[in-house]
């Protein structure tokens, strides 16, 4: 699967200098690691991506082809292969601000465009529900594709919808995204329930019965710590980062990490710059700064020119591939090494961090790691196996589960007959 990048590390190993070569050879390394390894990235936005920008059409741009000089897509068949991916979530994100409606009709049309790119390149991608498929897939050289709902408002507040979307093929469900829902807090978002309500608490048991992750990406610590209660499988972060490290809403607070490693859970880093570098996090400070005294909204489609020559004139910092690491050695060393993952967000952010500029990054991600002291033993359980365990876990938690039947809970205050 990587000969010609194999070859390319190897003459590059030969003319290069002893750094460049040591760096070459730990990236031929890590691809070969990949060959055996499927490397599951847990959150990729792709299908938003062609929803935005491409009339939601697979056939709009040419997957087929490298499109980092074309598009502002991070993600095409040919970067999938350099990179090593063998399993992805599709990301079936839809906006916080849908009515629940909405946002049903929408993730449902979402989770048409993943099986719909799956069936116009079936030489290169597979759907896959279970571990096993994962493997499976893998070993005969294509990418597994999987299914995660971004948002808990896509169920509409229905269990039976929650069922129907597992039914689909949906394997994991992020809580909530940007703003709290009618049964769980979101991180970013003026808290309501002080965690999850008692109808959240029963999506987080029927998720347990049904045998679908339960994602806590995007959620409050309080909602973290209300799920790792309630849930009798282990949960995943999906796309979060360490917030020991960069103090971001969106990342996981030391407790929690500690309580992973109980709970059996992976965190999968993810690479966005505002959630990996505490740079770019005081600079984001500094604008909302400005922005208030100027009286403007930073958030505005045509910037304030005022708010535009302040940004010039203090420009942005850059993340790295190196605060990317950090933030992926921290979890380790917090929640250990069965405990921690990659969820990159790619093509659901409109920057990246220097040395990584698309889904073809891993390598070097791993070959990063690898010089830090990761062993081969440790880039295989952070590239998959520690995901494919909790898939297995999950299952064996709504294996045991089966005999129960479906919950008929409604939440408190709506939806029951007058």
């Amino acid at each position: 699967m990587f000969r010609t990048a194999l070859l390319a590390a190897a003459v590059l190993a030969a003319f290069a200098g002893p750094a460049l070569a040591q760096d070459a050879a730990r990236e031929a390394q890590a691809r070969r690691i990949l060959e055996s390894t499927p490397l599951i990235d847990g959150h990729n936005d792709l299908p938003w991506a062609l929803r935005e920008g491409h009339g939601n059409d697979p056939y709009a741009v040419d997957l087929t082809a490298n499109l980092a000089a074309t598009t502002k897509l991070h993600t095409d068949i040919p970067r999938l292969r350099a990179g090593g991916v063998g399993g992805q979530f599709w990301s079936v994100y839809v906006p916080a601000d849908l009515s629940p409606t909405e946002a049903a009709r929408e993730t449902w049309e979402q989770i048409d465009t993943v099986r719909r790119i799956v069936a116009a390149h079936p030489d290169v991608f597979e759907l896959a529900t279970t571990a096993d498929d994962v493997v499976r897939i893998h070993r005969a050289g294509r990418i597994a594709s999987l299914i995660g709902i971004e948002g808990g408002y896509s169920i509409d507040d229905s269990l039976g919808l929650l069922r129907e979307f597992h039914e689909a093929g949906v394997r994991y469900m992020t809580l909530t995204h940007s703003k709290t829902t009618t049964w769980a807090d979101s991180a970013t978002d003026a808290p309501k329930w002080g965690g999850l309500s008692p109808f959240g608490e029963q999506v987080v048991k029927e998720m347990n019965r049904i045998g679908m992750m339960v994602d806590l990406s995007h959620v409050s610590e309080e909602t973290m710590l209300d799920a790792m209660r309630v849930s009798e499988a282990p949960v995943i972060f999906s796309h979060s980062s360490a917030k020991a490290v960069t103090n971001s809403a969106r990342n996981v607070p030391d407790n929690v990490l500690r309580l992973i490693a109980e709970d059996g859970g992976v965190v999968m880093v993810t690479f966005v710059p505002g959630f990996v570098s505490a740079a770019q996090v005081a600079w984001n400070q500094q604008l909302a700064a400005e922005a208030d005294r100027l009286g403007v909204d930073p958030r505005a489609e045509t910037p304030d020119p005022r708010l535009r020559a302040w940004a010039e004139a203090n420009p942005r910092p850059r993340a790295t591939i190196a605060d990317v690491v950090a933030h992926i050695q921290h979890v380790r060393d917090v929640a250990g090494i069965d405990h921690v993952g990659l969820g990159g967000d790619f093509d659901g952010v409109g920057a990246l961090p220097e040395g990584i500029d698309g889904v073809d990054a891993y390598p070097r991600i791993l070959a990063a790691l690898m010089a830090n002291g990761w062993t081969e033993a440790d880039i295989r359980k952070l590239a998959g196996e520690n995901v494919l365990r909790v898939m297995r876990q999950v299952q064996a938690v709504a294996d045991s589960k089966q005999a129960e039947r479906p919950s008929l809970a409604l939440p408190l205050g709506g939806g029951a007959p007058e």
